[in-house]
């Protein structure tokens, strides 16, 4: 009869320390974001956005529940013994996503930071595909974060064209 291993005894002491840390690198993002709104100039208050834009107040809830959602999926997939290569692009993710913020609102680098939010539009299917080779659910729980950068990307173009 064959019994199931149980996972390293490090692993799982160390299970809820490192779901803290994911919670907390998106945490960061989250509050670089939140920096970066918080000090856009008036220059990006009077941009043209498209009419099916969301409403200011929706992208605070909005990035918190997808940020928790990443920080979640990370932590899945460190809990298989990930591969370096999956936390590589999970962390490429990440500093996109860190950047985007600054480079759009506070930076008013539209056109620069729809180059970034293009490339993470790449990144994270990526990084799903390398995460659900061990994880199936930390590829799906990346799917709303994808789905609306892609929808942030067309908002962003517009952004640009607009203006």
């Amino acid at each position: 009869m064959s019994t199931v291993p149980s996972p390293p005894t490090h692993h799982r002491r160390l299970r809820w320390q490192a779901l803290a840390g994911f919670i907390a690198m998106a945490g960061i993002v989250g509050i670089v974001a939140g920096l970066a709104v918080a000090t856009r100039s008036e220059t990006h208050n009077a941009l043209a956005r498209p009419s099916w834009a969301p409403p200011g107040w929706l992208y605070g809830p909005m990035w918190s529940v997808l940020l928790l959602l990443v920080a979640f999926a990370g932590w899945c997939y460190w809990r298989t013994d990930g591969e370096t290569r999956g936390f590589a692009f999970y962390g490429v993710c990440l500093l996109l996503t860190l950047l985007w913020t600054p480079l759009f609102f506070a930076g008013g680098a539209h056109a620069l930071a729809l180059a970034d939010v293009v490339v993470l539009d790449f990144v994270v299917p990526i990084t799903m595909a390398e995460f659900g080779r061990r994880s199936k659910l930390a590829a799906w729980l990346l799917v709303p974060y994808l789905l609306w950068l892609l929808f942030s990307t067309a908002v962003n173009a517009a952004v640009v064209w607009l203006n």
